[in-house]
C-alpha cells in the first residue's frame, strides 16, 4: 500500500488505463513484492450518526465518504501457532449458544487469535469460531455473526448504525498510512459487502473491518498485510 506511479493509481481507482508521458528520468524501483493471502468476530448494536458523504464523479449510485479507519481480520491457522495447550469449551456445532462441550485443546496463541479475529482453522481441518453472543463453536467454515461463510476480499464488518448489512463499498484511497503498494492495490481492487458486525465496543462511527482469508505464516501479524488504514476514503454503492 505505499507508493505507486500515477498510471497504476489511475488503473486501480478508475478501472481504465491512462496514457502517461514517458518519464524523463529512469523510473523509481518498484516496491518489494508482497504475497497476497490465499483467497483471511464481530457484533454490536450501538447506533451512530450516519457518516457524511459527498457524491462521487460516478453519480448518485456511488457516494464517497472520507475519514475512515479500516482494519483487517483473518482466519488463524493452528499449524502456525505454538505455546502451551489450552482446552476450549463451547458448542460442537453452530446451532447452540454458550455450550459446555469439550472442543479440544489448542496452542494458546491460536486460541487467542481465534478470540481476537473470530475464526481459526484447526489442524484437523475444522474451524474453531468465536463470537460474543455464542462463545466458541466448531464448524465447517469461518462464519460471520449471521452464520454465513466469510469470503476473502469480499466480507466486511461495520457497526449496524454506521453501515447496514448488505451495504457495498470500495476503498478508493488508502489514506495517510504508509503501506505497501501491492497491499493498497489489492484492497482497492476488491468490492466489499458488509455482512459482519463488530463485537460491542470495538466499532465506531468511521470504522470498518475487511476480511483477508487465512493467515499465510507464523509472522502474519508482522507482515504488510496486517495493517490499519487511517483516513481512508470509500465509495458506497448501496
Amino acid at each position: 500500500m505505499r507508493r505507486a506511479v500515477v498510471c497504476l493509481v489511475a488503473l486501480v481507482l478508475v478501472g481504465t488505463p491512462t496514457a502517461c508521458a514517458a518519464p524523463s528520468a529512469p523510473p523509481a524501483p518498484a516496491p518489494p513484492a508482497v504475497s497476497a493471502p490465499p483467497e483471511a468476530g464481530a457484533l454490536g448494536t450501538t447506533q451512530y450518526p450516519s457518516p457524511a458523504v459527498v457524491p462521487s464523479s460516478g453519480g448518485p449510485a456511488a457516494r464517497r465518504s472520507t475519514g475512515w479507519e479500516i482494519t483487517v481480520y483473518y482466519t488463524a491457522v493452528e499449524r502456525f501457532h505454538d505455546g502451551p495447550a489450552e482446552r476450549v469449551i463451547g458448542c460442537p456445532r453452530l446451532e447452540c449458544r454458550r455450550g459446555d462441550a469439550d472442543l479440544g485443546t489448542y496452542p494458546t496463541s491460536f486460541v487467542r487469535a481465534v478470540h481476537d479475529e473470530g475464526t481459526g482453522r484447526t489442524a484437523g481441518g475444522r474451524y474453531l469460531n468465536w463470537s460474543s453472543d455464542v462463545g466458541y463453536w466448531l464448524d465447517t467454515a469461518p462464519r460471520d455473526t449471521a452464520g454465513r461463510a466469510l469470503t476473502p476480499f469480499e466480507s466486511a464488518a461495520a457497526d449496524p448504525g454506521v453501515l447496514a448489512r448488505g451495504t457495498r463499498f470500495a476503498i478508493v484511497d488508502c489514506g495517510r498510512t504508509r503501506i505497501a503498494g501491492p497491499v493498497c492495490a489489492k484492497l482497492s481492487a476488491a468490492r466489499w459487502t458488509v455482512t459482519d458486525e463488530f463485537t460491542p465496543g470495538l466499532g465506531g462511527s468511521r470504522h470498518l473491518d475487511v476480511y483477508l482469508g487465512e493467515e499465510t505464516g507464523p509472522g502474519f501479524t508482522d507482515s504488510d498485510w496486517y495493517t490499519t488504514l487511517d483516513g481512508a476514503t470509500i465509495a458506497i454503492s448501496r
